[in-house]
């Protein structure tokens, strides 16, 4: 199956924030920014139906908004191994770091879990 990936317009992005719920809606708009933060080149774009974030044609990182979770998506199954102690506290599969609705993830985790998935993507 294909990656539906495109860019889209920020404003696509804020109508999936809008379509949801308090405090999902909040806590996701603060990973968004998190994100933007620390690579404000990336762009944003739709994968899997979900917000997602890509550096030079590459998703590097995405989120979405589950009924009793959010995740965090790292487009990489090779991403959380790297980072065994930081995702300990969180549920997590190959694909996701599932976390709390009304709680964030650390701008230090989440600058780490970026960090990770652009070496992988980018390596020297």
């Amino acid at each position: 199956m294909l990656s539906d990936s495109r860019v889209v317009s920020r404003e696509e992005v804020d109508a999936y924030l809008e379509s949801l719920d308090e405090p999902k809606r909040s806590t996701l708009r603060e990973l968004r920014q998190s994100i933007l933060d620390f690579v404000p080149e990336v762009e944003q774009c739709i994968s899997y139906g979900v917000p997602a974030f890509r550096l030079q044609g590459k998703v590097i990182a995405g989120f979405a908004a589950f009924k009793r979770h959010l995740s965090y998506l790292p487009h990489s199954g090779s991403v959380f191994p790297e980072l065994r102690d930081e995702v300990a506290p969180y549920v997590t599969s190959t694909g996701a770091l599932q976390f709390p609705v009304d709680a964030c993830l650390s701008k230090p985790l989440v600058q780490k879990l970026v960090s990770v998935r652009i070496k992988q993507a980018f390596p020297d």
